[in-house]
Order: C-alpha cells, then sequence, then structure tokens
C-alpha cells in the first residue's frame, strides 16, 4: 500500500452551476484530482441529459452540452434505457487524438433520479444492486452491449468508464467484466454502494469496531472454508479474485454518506489484519459477504460473487464537512478539483 497525497484545501464555497462547469478553467491530464473532476463533469453530463429530456429543453435551451464540451469531448451516443425511456449512460469520444492520461472514450452512467418519469424504474434498479443481481436488468446489459463494443471497435485506445451512485455500481460491474476478459479500464466510481451494514458511519468507538470486523472475518473464512473449501485450491489463473486484483479502479467515498463508507473499513481492515499477522485468514475473507455465504450454505444461489467487494483501489476519501445525507452522497463534491482528501493504494496480495 502507498500512501496519496493529502489533497489541497479548497474555498469553503462550493461551485455549482446547472449550465456547465465552472471550476476546472485550466485541465493537467496528469493530474487524478483533475481527471476525478472531468470524470464526475460527464457523469453530470448524463445527469442534465436526461433533466434536458424530461424538462422538455431542446437547442439553446438545453443545459446538458457545457458540461463535456469545455473538456473538448463530442457526445457520441446516448444509452436509452428500454422500460422507461430515460437516458442512464453516454459515450463520450475526445475529439483530438489521444495521449497519455486523456481517453478517446469514457462511458458514463448516471445514478438514481427520483422524478416522476424516473423514480419507479432507478429504484428498481437500487433493488438490483441490493439483491446482488443487477448483472440481469435489462439496463445493464445494454450497457455492457455498449462497452464492450466500444472496447471492441477502439483499436487500443484508451476507454474510461465513470458513474455515480446507481451508475457507479453499474461501471464497476462492467469494468469487472472486461477485467475478467483481459481488458483493465480505468474507472472512476463515485459514491459506489457498498452492501453492507455501514460500521463505519454508524460506530464511532475504534475498537468496538475492529471487534466487530474481526469477529465477521473469522466467521466469513470459517463458513467459506466450509462451503468453498475445495475452491481455495484452485490455480491462481483462474480465480477471479486475483485476476482481478490487477485492475485497480478510483474508488470516491465520503465517510458521512453510509451508501458508499464502508469502503473505508474495508480496504482499512484489511491492512489492519495484516498488522496484526491474521492476514491470510483476511484474504479469504476479504472476497466474500456473509450474505452470499450463507446463501450458498442454503443452496439459494450458484456462488454468485458480491458486486461490491474488490481486491485492489485506489481509494480517495472525501474529509472535508457535510451537514447532511443529501451532500454527503451528492456528485457536486467530486467535480471541485481541490477539496481536503486523503487517498490510498490497496493492492491485493496474491502470494
Amino acid at each position: 500500500m502507498k500512501k496519496g497525497t493529502e489533497g489541497v484545501m479548497s474555498s469553503e464555497r462550493e461551485v455549482f452551476s446547472l449550465s456547465g462547469p465552472v471550476h476546472l478553467t485550466a485541465v493537467d491530464w496528469n493530474n487524478i484530482h483533475h481527471r476525478r473532476s472531468i470524470a464526475a463533469s460527464l457523469v453530470q453530463g448524463v445527469y442534465i441529459l436526461e433533466r434536458d429530456r424530461q424538462q422538455n429543453r431542446h437547442g439553446s435551451q438545453a443545459l446538458a452540452l457545457p458540461w463535456w464540451d469545455c473538456f473538448h469531448f463530442q457526445l457520441n451516443y446516448m444509452l436509452i434505457d428500454d422500460d422507461d425511456l430515460s437516458i442512464f449512460g453516454a459515450i463520450y469520444e475526445y475529439k483530438y487524438p489521444s495521449a497519455p492520461n486523456i481517453p478517446q472514450y469514457v462511458i458514463a452512467f448516471r445514478g438514481t433520479i427520483t422524478k416522476s418519469d424516473t423514480r419507479l424504474q432507478d429504484l428498481k434498479l437500487d433493488l438490483h444492486c441490493v439483491r446482488n443481481n443487477l448483472h440481469q436488468s435489462s439496463r445493464f446489459q445494454l450497457a455492457m452491449h455498449h462497452v464492450h463494443n466500444t472496447v471492441s471497435s477502439s483499436k487500443g485506445a484508451s476507454v474510461w468508464l465513470a458513474g455515480h451512485s446507481l451508475g457507479s455500481a453499474m461501471a464497476l460491474l462492467a469494468g469487472k467484466n472486461m477485467a475478467k476478459i483481459g481488458y483493465f479500464l480505468e474507472t472512476y466510481l463515485l459514491n459506489p454502494p457498498f452492501l453492507s451494514v455501514p460500521i463505519e458511519g454508524g460506530i464511532k468507538d475504534e475498537r468496538v469496531k475492529l471487534g466487530i470486523r474481526f469477529a465477521s472475518s473469522v466467521v466469513k473464512a470459517g463458513l467459506s472454508l466450509t462451503v468453498n473449501g475445495r475452491q481455495h485450491h484452485q490455480a491462481q489463473s483462474h480465480d477471479p479474485f486475483v485476476v482481478l486484483s490487477a485492475w485497480v479502479p478510483y474508488l470516491f467515498v465520503n465517510p458521512a454518506d453510509p451508501i458508499c463508507s464502508e469502503y473505508i473499513g474495508y480496504f482499512e481492515h484489511r491492512k489492519k489484519m495484516e498488522e496484526i499477522g491474521v492476514g491470510k485468514l483476511e484474504k479469504v475473507a476479504t472476497r466474500n459477504s456473509m450474505r452470499n455465504l450463507l446463501s450458498s450454505a442454503l443452496r439459494m444461489d450458484s456462488g454468485l460473487e458480491a458486486l461490491h467487494l474488490l481486491p485492489s483501489a485506489y481509494l480517495t476519501i472525501n474529509r472535508g464537512q457535510f451537514p447532511d445525507f443529501k451532500r454527503a452522497h451528492g456528485i457536486h463534491q467530486w467535480w471541485n478539483p481541490y477539496f481536503p482528501c486523503q487517498s490510498m493504494l490497496y493492492k491485493y496480495n496474491t502470494t
């Protein structure tokens, strides 16, 4: 693990405009904060595309264009849900030849919009995430089709994935699928859902949190060896978790957001378990969710891996102050290029 920069303090005034980003006037593509800001802006472009559609804004009245145009991208394709006809994603193409750290294509996915036109279908997708069967939804299958086609037709050019909230779950699953077939796409996940009890934000006492997580690790490791004992002896080249370990998505989480905050504890606990000499036990536990293990033990599913579990990630934590859940889970925090943050690279040890 490698400690990252602590971030740069920004003005307390939140920069926000429905008509386009006003937060980044000069882009340094080698700067991870700038790349994150651009990824967030492109996802916001999808949100505004859908709001333009809902409010019947066209031509000069539409507000979405500046969110990608000012970074020299063009909109190639909109991803439209078959059921409610909402715009849930977009494929952008950089207008000029690609260069190091500049993607030729970005596929971005929005999160849940709780307006009448989209509420029902978006909440159904949220339920798919909770049930760990997002892969079965027609929206994700359409998204996966376009991700695969974009990568196949890119002729080796860089392709990014980006998403916020529900959209980050879709980008995560698409990224996992592509990594398993050898394509490690640069991926930006903003407030990605961690589908477990949010210990990180719900319990303040660090000793209590460590005790709960340690007990959970022991139980999960024991259940895993009981339910899937033989699978742990398979060759590492065929182990999905080991194969995924070479893919390092960028995760952006807020400790005040219970939807994503448990990623902080998930990765920090792995480090602590290694420090106290029980890293091998945690290597078994970290790749399993309690729900999936119990379902496998009761033969209620086919042992499908939990969506939110990751071997490796570059985790950035927003250490700013947020008065409520809405702001802590909002996308607005991520397009500001500078804010108080803590970053850490976590790499899964395959040995």
